[in-house]
């Protein structure tokens, strides 16, 4: 999320009423380059919505890096894509690359440009469906704008095949976590102490999450909840989910053995004896992939299956709605070598 500390038109009290409006718990500010709202003393807890500050280190017109746990800004000037990723763990920090596959609208250049990655290879971290950037440069005419900005639940159908089949390229090589995000700026203008608006943030927060699965429960103690959500994060214990579609909270997928080990997603450890799991909040069509290739599919609510060796097992499902069929849940992988 963006706010007026760089390109967005809300305030972070706005943006964490907006939260709170949709039901989500945990707001990752990134404004640009800047960590301003903390600063101001403004990250914490907004009634019930957990207001984190992050920044999008953001060289000119490419590399942006969604970075968190750092202190202080992070100056970009003169490094390269992998210096901006070191730059950010020297300070204890992580993050992700911000909608890397972007390369804008072919239509509307001003309002889509292309903002890729340069260097995949450097990054650990990967924001596989960017509901802004992604969907963004789909469009190709003014009816089409007109539809994603008044409808975007019938718009917007899957993630993008080409970002997914990336991610299963970088996984085979090493664990890179994935998230979705929104880049929400609520465009419009400022009047008084209203914003004329093209979509609210209320709108926005009810497209695409990342759901984090935390190790205790959130306390209300700002240090204790945000540790809790960094390390799901860095652990890659999250899944993208379309709210729109369907109620997407009681997702699992995990990897068991003998003995009672268990891995969860974003979990790594040598192949052999290892059966999957995969339960659903509802019936849906589910696909269990390794290395990018579908190796079961179901429509049920679980879909169990024996690993059959090495390998980067992740699950994608889909439900049917106004009329089409359309990415509900990605799962971060469990890799097993």
């Amino acid at each position: 999320m963006h706010s007026i500390h760089s390109d967005g038109t809300g305030t972070v009290a706005e943006i964490a009423r907006a939260a709170e409006e949709a039901g989500v718990d945990v707001v990752l500010l990134t404004d640009h380059d800047s960590l301003a709202a903390r600063r101001c003393g403004e990250e914490g807890w907004h009634g019930r919505a957990l207001v984190c500050v992050g920044e999008e280190v953001s060289p000119p017109d490419r590399n942006h890096y969604l970075a968190f746990g750092v202190d202080e800004h992070v100056d970009h000037w003169g490094l390269s894509p992998a210096q901006v990723v070191e730059a950010v763990r020297e300070r204890g920090g992580f993050g992700f690359a911000a909608h890397p596959f972007s390369e804008g609208s072919t239509r509307f250049r001003r309002l889509s440009t292309s903002m890729r990655w340069e260097d995949l290879g450097a990054l650990d971290g990967i924001e596989i469906w960017s509901f802004l950037a992604d969907n963004g440069q789909r469009v190709t005419s003014i009816r089409e704008a007109l539809s994603f900005v008044a409808r975007p639940e019938r718009y917007v159908t899957r993630a993008p095949e080409r970002n997914l089949a990336e991610w299963d390229r970088l996984g085979a090589r090493r664990r890179v976590v994935g998230i979705g995000g929104l880049d929400a700026h609520q465009f419009g203008r400022r009047i008084g102490g209203r914003v004329v608006r093209l979509m609210s943030y209320s709108r926005s927060f009810r497209q695409l999450h990342t759901r984090v699965l935390v190790d205790e429960q959130l306390t209300g103690d700002l240090e204790h909840d945000r540790d809790q959500v960094y390390a799901a994060l860095r652990a890659g214990r999250c899944y993208i989910a379309a709210p729109q579609v369907a109620p997407a909270a009681g997702f699992e997928f995990f990897a068991e053995r003998s003995g009672g080990e268990r891995l969860h997603m974003g979990g790594e450890a040598p192949a052999g004896g290892w059966t999957l799991h995969t339960l659903l909040p509802r019936p849906a069509d589910v696909r269990l992939l390794r290395d990018g290739a579908e190796v079961a599919r179901l429509r049920a609510p679980a879909l169990v299956h024996t690993a059959q060796g090495p390998g980067v097992y992740r699950v994608e499902a889909t439900l049917e709605t106004h009329g089409a069929e359309r990415t509900w849940i990605l799962s971060n992988p469990i890799y097993l070598r």
